[in-house]
């Protein structure tokens, strides 16, 4: 049964063929799993928030501070986010303040390291860089020099979840 690759839409024709037929013939599963044998125990808000901090504190000393760092139940991963960065600006008497959040879909309560690594560090970027350009996934690469194979490993990932799904 043909399987939807939303998540690999932007890979070659040949990239995707190489992952239905690895889906075809269940070995996706057993590739991630071996790949990623454990999750990760960064189970709530708070530890994420260490988490997120910890990172922050090595790479974007100078960024701005984040006023909220949570996971959240309301990010669908099938609107195309795994992670959201919010830059909220106000006016507060005659000062204009500003805050940053970083929410992370809760999806990722329960997986890899490598993966929630992955999603905080791209939402971490945004606090330098607003757009998905060069000196974006350069930001990125800084802070996971494998975060480009860790992405795509997450789609991959997140295609094999969705297959799953639609078996049950």
């Amino acid at each position: 049964m043909p399987v939807s690759l939303k998540y690999l839409s932007a890979y070659s024709p040949n990239v995707q063929a190489q992952v239905q037929q690895m889906i075809t013939e269940q070995r996706l599963g057993k590739f991630l799993l071996n790949k990623y044998p454990k999750i990760h125990d960064i189970s709530n808000d708070k530890q994420l928030r260490e988490f997120v901090q910890s990172l922050k504190n090595k790479f974007l000393k100078k960024s701005d501070p984040l006023s909220k760092i949570a996971y959240d139940n309301k990010i669908h991963v099938i609107n195309n986010a795994l992670g959201l960065h919010t830059y909220v600006s106000r006016v507060q008497g005659g000062k204009l303040k500003s805050k940053n959040e970083i929410r992370i879909a809760a999806l990722f309560k329960n997986a890899p390291i490598e993966f929630l690594t992955m999603i905080v560090v791209h939402e971490l970027a945004h606090l330098k860089e607003k757009e998905h350009n060069k000196a974006f996934y350069k930001l990125c690469q800084n802070m996971m020099p494998d975060y480009h194979q860790v992405e795509f490993e997450l789609r991959l990932y997140l295609t094999q979840i969705e297959f799953i799904s639609a078996i049950y």
